[in-house]
């Protein structure tokens, strides 16, 4: 069954941070009264733009913002969500009510994991469903999948680690923030299927070509995929100037143009059409700009295979038990790597 033309919008909105919240008590109202402002701010956008409306991607970490030293425990019983608790049935309602695919990012408990928090993106259909949950695999200072490989994989499987959604808006997959400078995440995505690339992101924008505005571009001509993105129009609350991301919520086409950009401040500009059949036409259309189907990649698994730049497991001790880490464990974590780039001739 072909698939009709719809809107999507990167929903440039104000995170709230709850860094200040002396605990989770005084902190999951404020999470509970942005989705509440979200779901307006939704409402009012389709009615302008239309009711073609079906895809709406929010930017990274808006219910809470990001953990300012705060230990891996405290962050997590404070900010990151249970799988199936109230914030992500809010979230549902949400997506109900306004009959579009949801997605977005927050931090997430998981309960194999104690001690730790996953960031996850995900994707809500208008039933209410979650029928994608990404967790972030590279991160500077949170943990991931890749922290605790062996257990994750053991819990769910390879295939959670780039999952794919076949919905009936297209092949859906996401990307968490800077991991958009990644051309192997997205790439792992595309083979997997993946049509639009889902990236929720709170960046420091400019009026200058930024690493991560230029990587949107790079990843779709790439993949050969759309690329929705929603960037943080401020972030209150914390102490770092609050406009600092306050633009580049962007929609980019498979060809890697810019079909819409949002300027300064909240803002529902950041919105265009996705013509999934479109991109599966040109996806089987022969010729040099199908960079997709060029692509030798046991060559690329061999030159990867022979370099471990940062090794799995970092969170797992000698017995296969979590580490709980401290927010200094990062940064050591950083130097032991690039000190090992050293030894290896790689830098």
């Amino acid at each position: 069954m072909s698939i009709p033309p719809y809107i999507a919008l990167a929903l440039q909105t104000t995170c709230f941070a709850v860094n200040n919240a002396r605990d989770a008590a005084e902190a999951r109202p404020r999470m509970l009264a942005t989705i509440d402002r979200i779901a307006a701010q939704i409402q009012a956008s389709k009615r302008f733009i239309g009711p073609d409306v079906r895809l709406v991607v929010l930017p990274e970490y808006f219910l809470t913002g990001f953990p300012m030293g705060e230990a891996a425990a405290v962050w997590a019983e404070k900010a990151a969500l249970e799988i199936d608790g109230p914030e992500y049935q809010a979230l549902g309602k949400v997506a109900k009510a306004a009959d579009v695919f949801l997605s977005g990012n927050a931090y997430e408990r998981d309960p194999h994991f104690p001690g730790l928090y996953f960031q996850t993106s995900f994707l809500i259909e208008p039933a209410g469903k979650v029928v994608l949950r990404y967790r972030r695999l590279v991160s500077l200072f949170a943990p991931s999948p890749y922290d605790v490989y062996d257990r994750y994989v053991s819990a769910y499987g390879k295939d959670a680690l780039f999952p794919v959604a076949d919905t009936e808006l297209g092949r859906m997959s996401a990307i968490a923030s800077e991991e958009i400078l990644y051309p192997e995440i997205a790439r792992a995505h595309a083979v997997r299927g993946a049509e639009v690339f889902l990236h929720s992101s709170s960046e420091v924008s400019s009026t200058l070509p930024t690493p991560k505005n230029i990587a949107k571009q790079a990843r779709a001509i790439e993949n050969l995929a759309y690329v929705v993105s929603a960037n943080s129009a401020s972030i209150e609350n914390i102490a770092i100037p609050a406009a600092s991301t306050a633009s580049a919520s962007k929609v980019v086409d498979y060809h890697g143009l810019v079909l819409a950009e949002a300027g300064y401040g909240e803002s529902m500009a950041a919105y265009a059409e996705i013509d999934i059949e479109g991109l599966r036409r040109y996806r089987r259309r022969p010729g040099m700009p199908n960079i997709l189907s060029r692509q030798p990649m046991a060559l690329w698994a061999d030159a990867y295979g022979s370099v471990d730049i940062q090794p799995r497991n970092s969170l797992l001790d000698a017995a296969g038990a979590v580490i709980t880490p401290d927010p200094a464990w990062y940064s050591a974590r950083q130097r032991r790597v690039i000190e090992g780039m050293a030894d290896k001739g790689v830098i």
